[in-house]
């Protein structure tokens, strides 16, 4: 509807101030853009939401890069590193003879002679001590070829394709360098801005000139000491020498020359693409035709990471170096591929911070470059990215400044997320698959910079004077817990806090059936007789805080607001006790005809957030945090083994006065790590003997379990299984052998079960 010029006066008059300032914090952001401002809160933002989009791309396993890993294993088989030249050239011959690998790279530099044979030594004796001893020589010229480790290490890749590494250096200039990609003297007169060092440390003239080529493998950092960009080629004295990353794959593609590529249309071109001599990118010219590889500001690129790295990583294949020495190594996985030969042992040092992992082997830096290589795609910041973010931040910032200030609270709310969530959404889809590196630092900052001055707006001059700040104490916390503390106020502080504590989750199985079968008055009295059955189990006999209720299932924890030193033991308690007064329950929902009630109930131990949490229009007495997490799934589980009550490892330790059944190792949705799970069957004291032989027997079929011997284990779960025909855990168990029996899980399984969903 149109504004009549009166309503349009009033809306004025009223949101005038507010729509000035918005307006004033959209320009603030527009000058941030164009560069008339320079915030390092907002390039440190921009950085983490790129290390956020790296972190959300998924892992997709390439088999044209292989990891030659020289990995704990290794060290064990063949000794400490680094390794002599010997063993390097079996390791060469293995990869290109045997396995058949395309190319061979080396993350690795040889800078230094290897002395390690002692012919040295030898030869030194042959001319002085010796010299007189013409046996002693000759059966030393016969030696010097099995001793001369950098000639066995030479032979092995005369011919072969492999690529060596090196690392550049302020001023040291020490080995050889391999052929440059190109020189200054190629350019024509253009000029490019490249890392310039002074000095390398390169490889010995023997082994240099027996490799296919070398590229240079040191790591480019952010301020931070993040790797997230590196360099494709390196400036060292007139001439430009390629990255380990772009050798290798020179080699790999069969490419007779890498040289530079320049625009022919400045129009199209960044001002700092104009600045570099109008480089628009790398070309590789291999036999299958140009392969083009776009470049930033010093002739960098974006390393595009995949998955967490390493072994379990899920982007490449690692293979342990000592099984490819021993031939053990899977022939398969090697053949026609990239073999890159680096370390993730602890000790070797060539671990680098990344956007997704703290802790990423530097060797899968390279493979994520080769992998960009050959798939022809790179993240960059395209000559548009400013242009497009100009016009977000200009176009959100006035939408945002008119609406809310116009909009009630909830509506804003809406309003801001959904901007947010746009921009974010957008610039994800850029960036996956666009492959366009946008900043969103700015736009973010303004979306909520205008939603926090709105609603201050509001709060300092719209509400009531009168209006409260800060509810009372007694409004959000339950009464129970009030009414325990007001004995002592000044012990309690219900500002959030860390403790270790225990929590539980109970909730009725199949309880939309049970549903299905009462009427609406029956369903309610039907779940008023359970919720207060449970909640006096949990408040009044093992002092619990009481939760929340979340439809038919119940929350409780132990340890705050009072601290119990016992709150596992309490907890586990509980959870007996409930399942006795569900059987109990039972026996009356029978006599009235109505359906079996069968509660699922986990707990869990750990350190946890509690506190006064919520918003300002409800608050409650809550816990919060991993642990907590753990404890919902571990509900959630019971059902899967056929148990009332699972719990974790943390609680079995904490509470060891009563007796447990392990269930199982799991690895839970929301969760890396596996955590063992027990079913507690009542105090260890009084167990009896029946129950724990049994006991005793099952835990011992577990073991033969992870150990993959099926038939022994079998033996036991089915013999388990005929006394107590009802335990759905043997079952289960029976279940899985013969799964085993049939698929083998490998000789690397860690008898895990993985759980997908909650």
């Amino acid at each position: 509807m149109a504004l009549i010029p009166g309503t349009w006066r009033k809306s004025v008059a009223k949101y005038a101030a507010r729509w000035a300032l918005g307006l004033a914090l959209t320009l603030a952001g527009a000058a941030q853009v164009v560069g008339l401002l320079d915030s390092a809160l907002v390039e440190r933002l921009d950085l983490m939401a790129a290390d956020l989009r790296m972190r959300l791309e998924p892992a997709r396993l390439d088999r044209r890069v292989v990891i030659v890993d020289i990995d704990e294993k290794s060290l064990n088989a063949v000794g400490r590193f680094p390794w002599s030249r010997d063993v390097q050239a079996r390791l060469v011959t293995q990869l290109t003879g045997r396995y058949q690998a395309a190319t061979v790279g080396f993350d690795i530099s040889f800078p230094e002679p290897d002395t390690s044979s002692g012919y040295a030594v030898l030869e030194r004796l042959a001319q002085g001590e010796l010299d007189g001893v013409a046996e002693f020589k000759e059966r030393l010229a016969a030696l010097k070829p099995a001793l001369d480790y950098d000639g066995l290490f030479a032979a092995a890749m005369q011919g072969r394709p492999v690529v060596l590494g090196y690392s550049v250096s302020a001023q040291q200039q020490k080995g050889v360098l391999p052929a440059p990609a190109f020189t200054v003297a190629g350019l024509n007169g253009r000029a490019l801005t490249a890392l310039s060092p002074r000095g390398y440390e390169a490889n010995i003239a023997q082994l240099q000139q027996a490799a296919r080529g070398a590229g240079i493998f040191t790591a480019l950092t952010d301020a931070d000491g993040v790797l997230r960009s590196s360099t494709l080629l390196q400036r060292i004295g007139d001439a430009y020498y390629p990255s380990l990353s772009l050798a290798t794959a020179a080699v790999y593609l069969k490419a007779r020359a890498i040289a530079p590529h320049f625009t022919r249309n400045a129009d199209s071109m960044s001002a700092a693409d104009l600045d570099n001599g109008g480089l628009e990118k790398i070309l590789l010219f291999t036999p299958a035709g140009q392969v083009g590889i776009p470049v930033g500001e010093a002739l960098t690129t974006i390393v595009q990471f995949r998955g967490a790295g390493g072994p379990r990583g899920g982007a490449f294949r690692y293979v342990s170096a000592a099984d490819v020495l021993s031939g053990a190594a899977p022939a398969a996985a090697l053949r026609g591929a990239i073999a890159l030969v680096g370390s993730t042992a602890p000790g070797i040092n060539d671990i680098r911070a990344t956007p997704v992992n703290p802790e990423y082997p530097g060797v899968e830096v390279h493979a994520n470059l080769i992998k960009s290589i050959l798939d022809g795609r790179f993240k960059s910041r395209p000559y548009y990215a400013p242009a497009l973010e100009l016009l977000q931040v200009l176009g959100l910032g006035l939408l945002l400044s008119l609406a809310l200030a116009a909009l009630s609270p909830l509506a804003s709310i809406g309003l801001a997320l959904g901007a947010l969530g746009a921009a974010a959404g957008f610039n994800y889809y850029l960036y996956s698959e666009q492959d366009a590196v946008i900043n969103i630092a700015v736009v973010a900052l303004l979306v909520m910079g205008l939603f926090v001055l709105h609603l201050g707006w509001g709060y300092c001059f719209e509400f009531r004077k009168g209006r409260a700040l800060v509810s009372r104490f007694g409004e959000y916390v339950a009464p129970e817990l009030v009414a325990e503390m007001a004995d002592d106020p000044e012990r309690y502080n219900m500002e959030g806090e860390s403790r270790e504590l225990s929590v539980l989750f109970a909730d009725v199985r199949g309880f939309t059936t049970i549903a299905e079968g009462l009427t609406p008055t029956a369903l309610r009295e039907y779940i008023n007789l359970y919720l207060t059955a449970m909640s006096e189990d949990i408040r009044d006999s093992h002092h619990g805080t009481l939760d929340k209720y979340i439809g038919d299932a119940v929350m409780a924890f132990w340890g705050a607001p009072v601290a119990f030193a016992d709150h596992a033991g309490r907890a586990v308690a509980t959870a007996l006790l409930m399942q006795a007064s569900a059987r109990r329950l039972n026996r009356d929902f029978a006599a009235r005809g109505w359906p079996t009630l069968a509660i699922g109930i986990g707990v869990n131990s750990g350190l946890m957030h509690v506190g006064d949490m919520g918003s300002r229009i409800r608050r409650a007495y809550t816990v919060m945090g991993d642990a907590v997490n753990l404890g919902a799934r571990l509900e959630g589980i019971t059902k899967v083994y056929g148990v009332g009550i699972a719990v974790g490892a943390a609680t079995r330790a904490a509470a060891p006065e009563f007796a447990y059944r392990e269930l199982d190792l799991v690895r839970v949705k929301g969760k890396s790590e596996p955590v063992a799970i027990f079913e507690p069957l009542g105090l260890a004291a009084q167990l009896g003997e029946a129950l724990s032989g049994q006991l005793e027997r099952w835990h011992r079929a577990l073991a033969l379990v992870r150990a993959q011997q099926w038939d022994r284990a079998a033996l036991i779960v089915d013999e388990l299984a005929r006394e107590d025909a009802g335990a759905a855990l043997y079952r289960l168990y029976a279940a899985r052998i013969t799964r085993y029996r049939a698929n083998p899980p490998g000789y690397d399984w860690d008898g895990v079960t993985t759980f997908d969903s909650k």
